[in-house]
């Protein structure tokens, strides 16, 4: 995993940072949705780490590496899918869906543990795309939980852009990174550590270890801003009337 030393919390967060934000969890949703030729030649062309990595420096500060790119569409794909779909012997590394890691699951049975996933989704109106070819998007495929945290990033932007309270936002994203941003790429991050043939994209593997490490040192810079993040199982120490306002989710 990359060692990224936190930076230090700023005193106000902008509206830039909100979007590069934005546009770093929407470009790790692109990479881990099933390829697509146009990513790969975005991957050929330095496009994707161009805009990857401008998004990452107004972060982080450093540069973001490059990777060598699969060398064509066809291994970009093969690698894909050996690692999270159907591997050698028909057993995949990983898989990129929350609720089939059992330690993601709490003791909640899948569905109860996808109803949770839903409730974020619905409370910022969000809804399951079905556009692609008649399919349901699963919720809580990697893809479309990187996907909702730009939404969140997007709409933390336009929030600090009209003089509003971001604060609701960051409490969401708080929430959502470390109750399943941060341990679902961690646990696929384990799994991709064995070798596999054919070969993961180097990109897709930089990106599942880099944005790791992003979702450990945002969770704690959000928490540094708006308190700590609460386990739902976790102890209550607060009054009853907080709990309340609380289970209203984000404001």
């Amino acid at each position: 995993m990359s060692v990224l030393a936190p930076p230090p919390v700023p005193h106000g967060e902008s509206a830039e940072r909100a979007h590069a934000k934005e546009t770093v969890w929407r470009l790790g949703a692109l990479a881990f949705g099933h390829p697509i030729p146009s990513f790969q030649e975005a991957l050929q062309t330095g496009a994707f780490h161009a805009a990857f990595d401008e998004a990452w420096s107004a972060l982080t500060g450093r540069r973001w590496p490059r990777e060598m790119p699969s060398e064509s569409f066809a291994a970009l794909e093969s690698g894909y899918i050996a690692a999270f779909e159907h591997g050698p012997g028909g057993k995949r590394l990983a898989s990129l869906l929350a609720g089939e890691h059992e330690e993601m699951l709490g003791g909640l049975a899948r569905p109860a543990y996808m109803l949770n996933v839903a409730a974020f989704y619905r409370h910022f109106g969000l809804k399951q795309a079905t556009e692609d070819e008649g399919r349901v998007d699963e919720p809580d495929h990697v893809a479309c939980l990187l996907e909702f945290m730009a939404v969140l990033a997007h709409l933390e932007a336009q929030a600090i852009a009209v003089g509003k309270s971001p604060d609701p936002l960051r409490r969401a994203q708080r929430d959502f990174l470390s109750r399943y941003v941060a341990p679902l790429l961690a646990l696929i991050g384990t799994s991709i550590q064995r070798p596999l043939d054919p070969v993961l994209d180097p990109t897709i593997a930089r990106l599942i270890r880099d944005l790791h490490g992003l979702a450990e040192l945002q969770i704690a810079e959000l928490e540094a801003r708006v308190g700590p993040y609460r386990r739902p199982d976790g102890p209550r120490q607060t009054p009853a009337r907080d709990e309340a306002i609380n289970q209203n989710l984000w404001g």
